[in-house]
């Protein structure tokens, strides 16, 4: 499949943190081909298998993208029919008044998020953020219209197609993390043409705006020798220190920090070096509130690393991202994983 078609269709789809299943079968589809198995296990996540030659350590490489996505959920239905709801994930509440959303209920219902106007504020609360709580959903039904279809614990989703900007940068909701399943596709499609001897797991994980929950699960099953999570850094607008942002189009964030194991970090630095792939450092003191966290401390810990991808305006439905920096973080990270075998493995593990 298309990378950005692909993107596209996961972009355009639903799936907030516990309501993924949703996406399986586009993510199953467009995996199949470049993999030898793949199934769905009891928390959900996905995980495709690309088995390795001549593999007699049965070494294995888990990457790990996340597939959920922030959003909404109904909590209440009033009397006139409008709803009230609270949000599943991180959401800031300024970025909610005025949008369009879907209520997925028993059939899919447009709607808006409204509030009073400010014609109907005090002077003291007009220049105030407006709560979560004091905003409400108008489906344009009364209240026996909307629970014929909506029921308390229905999923809400922002309402935004997924567009293509200028050059290679695509805006939409939900590219964090969907960015990093599509790199799973990549990496998956890259190693078609290079030899590897380590088993590769590509997990498209769920729950991880919620508490990393599916990386815990789905890293005890599989215990590999080395996990990657891929994920999203703060692309570079004006307003944010530059210290803390990656420049789009200019290559993979490689985190360097606590959550990171220092020798495979070093590894893949040379590799990138030594192609010509272009990438930048990202710093993360702590843990870094990605799946990476869950890898590494899973059963008896996991050497691990955190590869990122620059995107704009995160956890909000106009993320954007460039599709370079997608095509050059598969590259990385396929390099990385046929550069792996037995008689090495130990080496970059080494502190």
């Amino acid at each position: 499949m298309d990378t950005k078609k692909f993107l596209q269709k996961l972009s355009n789809a639903y799936g907030i943190s516990g309501f993924e299943s949703g996406l399986n079968d586009i993510v199953i589809s467009a995996m199949k081909n470049y993999t030898d198995d793949i199934h769905v296990d009891n928390l959900g996540n996905i995980l495709a298998v690309k088995k390795g030659t001549n593999n007699k350590e049965n070494l294995k490489v888990m990457l790990a993208a996340h597939l959920d996505e922030i959003g909404l959920i109904v909590t209440y239905i009033e009397e006139n029919g409008f709803i009230r709801f609270s949000n599943i994930g991180g959401i800031d509440p300024r970025t909610l008044l005025s949008q369009e959303v879907v209520v997925h209920g028993k059939e899919d219902i447009i709607g808006i998020i409204g509030a009073r106007p400010p014609h109907f504020q005090s002077s003291d609360r007009a220049n105030k953020t407006i709560k979560m709580e004091d905003m409400t959903i108008d489906l344009g039904l009364s209240k026996e219209e909307v629970k014929r279809v909506v029921k308390i614990g229905d999923p809400i989703t922002i309402r935004r197609n997924f567009a293509s900007l200028q050059g290679e940068r695509v805006t939409g909701k939900a590219l964090d993390d969907r960015a990093g399943v599509v790199t799973l596709l990549e990496c998956a499609k890259e190693l078609e043409k290079i030899v590897h001897e380590v088993d590769v797991y590509f997990v498209s994980t769920v729950q991880e705006e919620v508490g990393v929950r599916g990386a815990f699960t789905s890293t005890y099953s599989i215990n590999p020798d080395i996990g990657i999570a891929i994920d999203v850094g703060f692309g570079a607008t004006p307003e944010l220190p530059k210290k803390d942002t990656l420049e789009m189009g200019k290559g993979p964030g490689i985190t360097l920090g606590g959550n990171i194991h220092p020798g495979l970090r070093k590894h893949i630095v040379k590799l990138a070096d030594e192609y010509n792939i272009p990438y930048q450092m990202e710093i993360a003191p702590g843990a870094t509130g990605t799946d990476g966290y869950a890898i590494q401390i899973t059963k008896a810990g996991i050497p691990t690393l955190c590869i990122s991808i620059p995107l704009r305006y995160m956890h909000t439905s106009v993320e954007i991202i460039d599709m370079v920096d997608i095509r050059n973080t598969a590259k990385l990270l396929s390099l990385f994983i046929s550069s792996i075998t037995s008689d090495n493995l130990e080496g970059f593990l080494c502190y």
